[in-house]
């Protein structure tokens, strides 16, 4: 049964809900439809779902681009209502021959609404039977098909076992070939659940070296010993001979030092670290990035080019005139080719797949039965219509200001603790130290929590930065309970009055259960102000499945019934990508967390801001 139908413009203006419905909605289904779904550029989906206590919706809407309305309609899920789309579209036809911008009530469609509904409901009646009616036909056609290809599959298998067993040195057996692309002879049956092979040794003889032995790899597999191994004669090195690299001598160069840049030790054994002062740079987070504007020309010359397959195809007068007098309503056809470009465009730059046809099928739904205007080519309507999308994207729509934040938590006397997560390699420690360096500077109190008790060298390697940067540490060493570790450290700064606590976590893959699973915990026993995904620039298609799963994997295992998912992200190596930048929009798509942090460098300076014009420019550039 349908549970409510709602007309409402962009504005957000509710012209009509069906009042024959009147069904209470558990939750809010169409506000999170609404911040979830069409505000973040996923209006190109078929349907939103969305979970309340004690009820399960499915929402499907249609547009009318041109008036700027709005058409939802929500239903049970596990109805699975066959006439929904038709009776949307059967509502926006009717409703927008009826629509005056200075009206705001329609009680006269309700009548309207009864009869497009009654009509909706009966072609899906009738279409539900006509399926029925040919579905005995189809499952006979596919009983005999199923029923002829297991007996091929039988006479098959029978043909290659007589080859087996008799040793005949059919066409058919010479032409299979291997994987690689080599024929050896070899024939191999993948459907049968055990391999079978016919070895014919007649083509491996003329080779210097031995082919695939299945009788070798079976004694191997045994616990034999290895009976036939290639030796390369030529190929020995006497073991007493050591043989060193000479380092090339110049001749008016000075006397040779030896590279050696590790921390000087003491007589005593200690290392001397060198300290990082706060006031040695200023980090570039507080640094305002400066955009070159380049010429309107250059993105003139790119949008011809982009536009020229969709020029070849009409005349000449009649794209002027068009040009001129405005196209009467944009279809679809007239958006594939400009959309194709730019998903291509898009994919260039690092963009995950999924993520470019996603946004496509959005900025194309919001674009088709808009009028044309005059003198406006259609790549440059698109064009305009994904930079507004991108844009959108990726202005966070909360507050990211983490220095206010720093000092609310402040003033209710209770540190703020940040927890960073992420794959391995990524950068956690070393970005980890840079947020400190920032903090820092602005007179904000630090300490580092070691929770990586899993990898070799973590908890050195943050104890290094914070002797670096003369900052606290707390630590426990290795294979001790991360989420102990970091409760305990919360509770030390507290004593202390630190500020941040800065939490460092080991790097684990997103199908990792175990390390996924003492992560949920940390994040659940200890409640942290703000959980950091660190990512790296240089990622593409994976990026959706690390940030997917990431989330899926808190939200899974975690034993709070409202669990802790991402909160921010930051990308790590953003200076070595060019202008292959689409990473960042992939993961803030993905997720809907904001970018926080950028780290373009090696030092404790290089952490700035995300310039959102300057990504949408480079992206569609």
């Amino acid at each position: 049964m349908l549970e409510q139908l709602l007309i409402f413009t962009r504005g957000g203006l509710i012209l009509w809900t069906c009042k024959e419905l009147g069904n209470a909605l558990k939750g809010s289904p169409i506000d999170t439809l609404i911040r979830s779904c069409l505000l973040e550029e996923r209006s190109g989906a078929a349907s939103y779902n969305y979970d309340a206590p004690g009820a399960s919706y499915t929402l499907k809407w249609t547009f009318h681009n041109e008036l700027g309305l709005v058409f939802v309609a929500v239903y049970q899920r596990i109805l699975h209502l066959l006439y929904v789309d038709d009776l949307l579209a059967l509502v926006r036809r009717e409703f927008s021959e009826i629509y005056d911008p200075k009206r705001t009530v329609y009680n006269d469609f309700d009548e309207t609404f009864r009869q497009l509904r009654m009509e909706a409901e009966a072609r899906a009646e009738e279409l539900k039977k006509s399926k029925q009616m040919v579905k005995p036909v189809n499952n006979s056609k596919k009983q005999g098909q199923a029923q002829k290809a297991g007996f091929d599959k039988g006479n098959k298998k029978r043909e290659g076992s007589s080859a087996a067993g008799g040793g005949d040195d059919n066409d058919e057996g010479k032409g299979r070939k291997l994987e690689n692309g080599h024929s050896n002879g070899n024939i191999f049956e993948i459907d049968e659940p055990r391999m079978t092979a016919a070895v014919n040794g007649k083509e491996n003889t003329s080779s210097n070296f031995s082919a695939f032995d299945v009788s070798k790899l079976q004694k191997r597999t045994k616990g034999g010993k290895k009976t036939d191994t290639v030796v390369n004669k030529g190929s020995k090195v006497d073991p007493k001979k050591k043989v060193t690299k000479k380092n090339r001598v110049w001749d008016d160069a000075p006397p040779e030092t030896k590279l050696d840049f590790t921390d000087p030790v003491d007589g005593n054994g200690n290392e001397k670290i060198e300290v990082v002062p706060a006031s040695q740079g200023e980090s570039m987070m507080d640094v305002e990035e400066i955009i070159s504007s380049d010429s309107e020309g250059e993105e003139d010359d790119n949008v011809q080019k982009d536009s020229k397959p969709e020029a070849t195809k009409k005349g000449w007068f009649s794209s002027m005139f068009q040009s001129i007098a405005g196209k009467a309503n944009l279809e679809k056809g007239d958006l594939e080719p400009a959309l194709k470009a730019l998903k291509d465009r898009l994919m260039t730059k690092n963009v995950a797949e999924e993520i470019a046809e996603k946004l496509c099928e959005s900025v194309a739904a919001s674009l088709e039965g808009k009028k044309l205007a005059s003198f406006t080519r259609v790549s440059s309507t698109v064009q305009a219509a994904m930079e507004e999308a991108l844009v959108r994207i990726l202005t966070p729509r909360r507050s990211i200001d983490i220095l206010r934040d720093v000092h609310a938590a402040k003033e209710q006397r209770k540190p703020y603790v940040v927890v960073f997560v992420g794959v391995n390699g990524v950068g956690k420690s070393t970005n980890l130290a840079k947020v400190a360096y920032w903090l820092l500077q602005h007179n904000v109190s630090v300490m580092m929590a070691a929770c990586d008790t899993f990898r070799s060298g973590a908890v050195e390697q943050l104890r290094t930065h914070a002797r670096r940067l003369q900052i606290p540490i707390f630590e426990k060493g290795y294979e001790k309970d991360p989420a102990i570790v970091a409760k305990e450290a919360i509770q030390e700064a507290t004593r202390n009055g630190s500020d941040v606590v800065l939490v460092d976590t080991a790097g684990r893959m997103q199908d990792n259960e175990p390390l996924m699973r003492a992560l949920s915990k940390l994040i659940y026993l200890n409640n942290p102000d703000l959980v950091l995904f660190v990512g790296e620039a240089l990622v593409g298609n994976d990026a959706v499945d690390q940030l997917s799963k990431f989330n899926q994997k808190l939200a899974d295992l975690s034993t709070s019934s409202t669990p802790r998912l991402i909160d921010g992200i930051l990308l790590t190596k953003f200076d070595t990508i060019d202008d292959k930048v689409g990473a960042a929009l992939s993961m803030v798509y993905i997720s809907g967390a904001p970018v926080m942090f950028v780290g373009c460098g090696q030092s404790y300076t290089d952490l700035k801001k995300l310039n959102v014009k300057s990504i949408v420019k480079t992206l569609l550039k």
